[in-house]
């Protein structure tokens, strides 16, 4: 079977761990050689390489804490010095706090802008730049709370919502030169993230599995099969669009 990725290079961001490093093997298993970029967790990124090499694929661990707006061109750069241009981007480095509007501080909001979407802006300017002259595909990681908007998440709501809006923007901006941008809105999947804050067990997810059409949570693979597709010339005439991949939940 033809791997749809096979001789492309990707560069997938916050991949040490949870949905970025599911992102990060099966880009890798569709023959993509893969920079796994991490922020903190050095032993998660190599657990992740080390995985793909002994699968017999490429991969590379890249340091950067995407919320240093100098960070951004020192991973594609790296990606680049490894691999070679780029063909895949995919925007997965995220942080979420929830908090109700009587709590909100401004380092509670720079702490997820800065991250979310300014970090996610810079990568794409800096990967942009770098991208192979065929073109290629850029995949945002948002959230399904960009329209379901539950209470408690004024600040991380926004700014998924602006990731939303940020994709439709460059698809256009970016589409002569063959950059197609789409962005992959997640329900709530248990990663490791959603164990430690405690959200994986309780209210929450009882609510999100009664609301949620096909009433269940999701896996982090379900997510990484849709970025794959996204990424792959199969989607070859898909730009623009923000994929809910929430089982139903709107």
């Amino acid at each position: 079977m033809t791997k749809t990725l096979q001789g492309k290079v990707a560069l997938v961001t916050g991949a040490s761990k949870g949905i970025g490093a599911e992102i990060a093997l099966q880009l890798a298993a569709q023959g993509a050689a893969v920079a796994v970029n991490y922020a903190s967790s050095q032993a998660g990124a190599d657990a992740v390489v080390a995985k793909i090499v002994a699968a017999g694929g490429k991969a590379v661990a890249v340091h950067g804490n995407l919320a240093e707006p100098q960070a951004a061109k020192a991973v594609v750069d790296a990606t680049v010095q490894a691999l070679g241009p780029i063909d895949v981007l995919v925007n997965n480095a995220g942080v979420y706090e929830m908090l109700p509007l009587d709590t909100i501080t401004p380092e509670h909001f720079h702490r997820q802008f800065d991250l979310n979407v300014l970090g996610l802006l810079l990568v794409s300017q800096q990967a942009a730049r770098q991208f192979a002259a065929g073109g290629g595909s850029i995949i945002n990681i948002s959230s399904g709370v960009s329209t379901i908007a539950p209470a408690n998440s004024a600040v991380y709501t926004a700014t998924k919502a602006a990731v939303d809006a940020i994709t439709s923007v460059l698809s256009k901006e970016l589409a002569p030169r063959k950059i197609r941008v789409n962005a992959v809105n997640p329900g709530m999947i248990v990663t490791e993230g959603v164990k430690a804050a405690g959200f994986d067990q309780g209210e929450m997810r009882q609510w999100i599995e009664q609301a949620t059409p096909l009433g269940r949570v999701g896996t982090a693979e379900e997510i990484a099969a849709v970025v794959a597709f996204l990424a792959s010339d199969g989607a070859s005439y898909v730009t623009g669009e923000t994929l809910h991949v929430t089982g139903g939940l709107r």
